[in-house]
């Protein structure tokens, strides 16, 4: 499935808002000034999604993983490499040196992926005018291919995978990631739909 480019940057401004709320979530939280890039989305089969994360990120990653459910389902991934995460953890925390990711680095890391992840699912609820229930957000430290596998999708066709790269940026350091969102076509068919009628509107206003 390919998207238009009238539909390519009506999800970028959606995701935009997202990060935006994200930001200003976590910038409250740490006392720091963050922001999140401005993402680029792209759409690629799940089957693709494997080989397109392993050529960027080595080794093991640091994923929160929430199911969402609602008129629109799916799975939401925040995914950053072991030496982001534990990057992102320091500067956050004002920690030192490589910290190992332990549970108190992996409460921080939650809770930064739980605010993007809800801040973007929640946008896609609230503009698009549909009910979107989250389910507690998990983290994870495994391969790409075990973070894909443990995915929990519903028996529809074919899935596919909203992927936007992402980077932090804070105390003039950047960290890059990528949120993956992954949708049965059926799903993604709906969150198209909702976005023409969304954007239907902000012309009418």
């Amino acid at each position: 499935m390919q998207l238009t480019e009238n539909q390519t940057d009506a999800l970028t401004e959606l995701i935009n808002i997202g990060y935006a709320r994200a930001a200003s979530a976590l910038s409250e939280l740490t006392g720091h000034q963050i922001m999140l890039e401005v993402p680029q989305v792209a759409v690629h089969p799940i089957s693709e999604v494997g080989d397109i994360l392993s050529s960027h990120i080595r080794g093991e990653v640091a994923s929160v993983h929430q199911v969402f459910s609602g008129p629109v389902a799916g799975n939401a991934l925040l995914l950053l490499d072991h030496k982001a995460a534990q990057l992102l953890n320091r500067l956050l925390t004002n920690g030192h040196g490589n910290s190992p990711l332990d549970a108190s680095a992996r409460e921080v890391l939650t809770e930064v992926g739980n605010i993007v992840l809800n801040a973007c699912l929640g946008v896609f609820g609230n503009i698009l005018q549909v009910q979107v229930t989250f389910a507690v957000p998990r983290l994870h430290i495994e391969s790409v291919s075990s973070v894909l596998n443990s995915i929990t999708v519903a028996h529809e066709e074919l899935h596919y995978a909203l992927m936007i790269q992402t980077s932090f940026h804070l105390r003039e350091s950047d960290v890059s990631g990528y949120l993956v969102i992954v949708l049965g076509v059926t799903s993604l068919d709906r969150l198209l739909e909702e976005l023409e009628r969304w954007e239907e509107r902000q012309v009418a206003e």
